[in-house]
């Protein structure tokens, strides 16, 4: 029996570019971005993703590319991850691919200075104003992050995306009509190399169903995050690309691998060799040691 006729199954667009072996990766958005880019991570593409920290709506995701761009120019300008760490991206390549995860329209306004902040840091909730931004308002700031992602790479694939997390403080009403707000400011920025891949649409459509959330039942499950990526991988992915995941998973699992005694001479020589068959592995397709900024 077709298994399909149990579900609706979301057709992936038509694609204006592939993502090629090894390209190096920017993820910017809500925790849903994070989640991507640990799986661009553990298939070895140099990777990074929001380096200072998640960001909800499209004017905070505005401020981490603003961010980036500033420093852009600056050898070894430390940028701060989401865990608090500091990092140094050299100068180098840069990146190939970025993706915009959206989660909400929500935004946050300082009563001190009008300006949207990206993180609250605990301070008293009487110190903001919360406030929606307008369709026009969110294209305008998308817009914007395109802008200087183009200015930093002309050549750079941009994918769109929207959160398929549900917000249940603003109601599940309000959640939906958030969602509704950044799929319409996507529909006016989207042009030429610019793809929107409908992250919320498979959960919603294809996956309906809770064994696919999260205890919290608000976040997609580990397994919902990693058919997502599949299915991203088969609109996406260029032949060369599959080829590069096939070969290193098996060398990424070897490598993740824990032994009950890590220094038993069994394990160290099974480290050993391959440790050195990753570094083959690089070699053979020009992978670099660290994502860079430049």
């Amino acid at each position: 029996m077709n298994e399909e006729i149990f579900r609706t199954i979301v057709p992936l667009p038509e694609a204006p570019f592939r993502i090629g072996a090894a390209e190096r990766v920017l993820c910017v958005g809500s925790c849903f971005a994070d989640e991507m880019g640990r799986r661009f991570e553990e298939d070895h593409f140099p990777t990074l993703a929001n380096p200072f920290g998640v960001m909800y709506n499209p004017a905070s995701i505005l401020h981490t590319i603003e961010r980036i761009a500033t420093q852009k120019h600056s050898a070894k300008a430390p940028l701060s991850t989401g865990e608090g760490l500091g990092e140094a991206l050299p100068t180098g390549e840069r990146p190939g691919i970025g993706i915009l995860t959206l989660g909400t329209n929500h935004v946050y306004i300082e009563r001190a200075t009008g300006e949207i902040v990206d993180n609250c840091q605990k301070r008293p909730q009487q110190l903001f104003e919360e406030r929606c931004l307008s369709v026009e308002e969110c294209a305008q700031y998308l817009q914007r992050s395109i802008q200087l992602l183009r200015e930093w790479n002309p050549a750079m694939k941009i994918i769109l995306t929207v959160s398929p997390i549900r917000y249940r403080k603003y109601g599940y009403h309000e959640s939906q009509l958030s969602k509704a707000t950044l799929l319409m400011a996507v529909e006016k920025v989207i042009g030429s190399g610019l793809l929107y891949f409908p992250s919320y649409e498979i959960l919603l459509d294809e996956l309906r169903d809770y064994r696919f959330y999260a205890s919290d039942m608000l976040h997609p499950s580990g397994q919902a995050v990693d058919y997502i990526y599949r299915r991203l991988q088969q609109c996406l992915f260029s032949p060369e690309a599959r080829q590069y995941v096939s070969e290193w998973r098996p060398i990424g699992q070897a490598l993740a691998h824990r032994p009950f005694q890590a220094d038993s001479p069994d394990y160290l020589a099974f480290r050993q060799q391959t440790l050195r068959q990753a570094e083959a592995f690089n070699r053979r397709w020009g992978v670099a040691d660290a994502f860079t900024n430049d």
